[in-house]
């Protein structure tokens, strides 16, 4: 049985996983950039070094494809790294070993060879971090077969989805936003798992279906109570997991719903908004449905730098109730 959560922050829910994963696990290990300063990594890796010494808390070069593909390698004979990028966009230069190696080993080799290796890329947008340093590229790595896709969005998530990626016996990209660092939630002291491909349901409703991803899920809950009020019952599912999708989740929702709506925290054309768009159409629950489906995403352009520019170009719960309200 679990004890009463305390309060922690997201940052430090993770925290409390990697102590807890490397503690009964030698084999674990985090290796990146920054990890012997915890704030470069907000607070994620405070204590690991200390605690675990420099063989398992590796700070490395700036070497994106090298770091990663040491860490696959080590994953191929026995060992459980966690690979992490404090600035996703540079997982680019990493793609060789996440995408052609790790991704398709498991496959390749029949099933007897497994890479339990998590990817573990860290989302920076608002605070004018321009274009090379604020992208969600979660869409990528869902379009791959082979790799599981997790973004939580809550402290509990973050804790329950990190030490789930850790013992896949396969490969997780872990996607977090920076932004969620400072939230805070009930977390318990155990080691407890999030499963990999289930969503949840945090507001129950009948009039729409609100399917979000990661940062949204608190624009999406903003929305659902400003709303309230004016007799509009939303309903929010956090989709925690991106690949595998939780589909019978949302197919249900909408099913007693009749509308869908998808807010997202990367680009709107050809992501994870459109492929759930096109699934909820291309099976029975198209019949539920009373309206068009909308999506809320990024606009078809790179970030800016300027913050008076980032007000228009980043969505938040305001942008949700315009949606909501078109549909309803």
């Amino acid at each position: 049985m679990m004890s009463l959560p305390r309060k922690l922050s997201y940052s430090l829910a993770i925290n409390e996983a990697l102590h807890q994963m490397m503690t009964i696990d030698p084999s674990v290990f985090l290796v990146g950039q920054g990890v012997k300063s915890p704030w470069y990594v907000g607070n994620t890796a405070r204590g690991l070094l200390e605690q675990f010494g420099e063989r398992r808390v590796i700070d490395t070069p700036v070497s994106e494809n090298g770091i990663t593909g040491a860490a696959v390698g080590a994953a191929m004979v026995g060992m459980k790294p966690v690979v992490v990028h404090p600035r996703m966009d540079f997982m680019m230069y990493a793609m060789d070993p996440i995408i052609n190696e790790a991704a398709n080993w498991f496959y390749m080799n029949g099933g007897k060879v497994s890479v339990p290796v998590v990817f573990w890329g860290i989302i920076n947008r608002w605070g004018e971090q321009a274009a090379q340093h604020s992208q969600a590229i979660h869409a990528i790595f869902a379009h791959i077969p082979g790799l599981k896709v997790v973004m939580p969005a809550t402290a509990y998530d973050a804790k329950g989805l990190m030490i789930a990626a850790i013992q896949d016996p396969n490969p997780v990209v872990f996607i977090d936003e920076r932004l969620l660092y400072d939230h805070v939630g009930p977390v318990p002291e155990e080691i407890y798992q999030i499963e990999i491909g289930k969503g949840c349901i945090r507001r129950e409703g009948k009039d729409v279906t609100v399917v979000a991803v990661s940062l949204m899920v608190h624009e999406a809950m903003e929305a659902a109570d400003k709303l309230a009020p004016q007799g509009i019952d939303v309903e929010v599912i956090d989709l925690r997991t991106v690949k595998p999708l939780d589909k019978e989740l949302i197919l249900a929702s909408i099913r007693k719903t009749g509308r869908l709506l998808v807010a997202d925290v990367g680009w709107q054309s050809f992501g994870v908004s459109a492929e759930i768009a096109a699934f909820a159409t291309a099976n029975e629950s198209f019949h539920a449905l009373k309206a068009p489906i909308v999506r809320v995403a990024l606009p078809d352009c790179p970030a800016p730098a300027s913050k008076y520019l980032e007000k228009a170009y980043y969505p938040k719960a305001k942008d949700i109730i315009k949606a909501i309200k078109k549909i309803i």
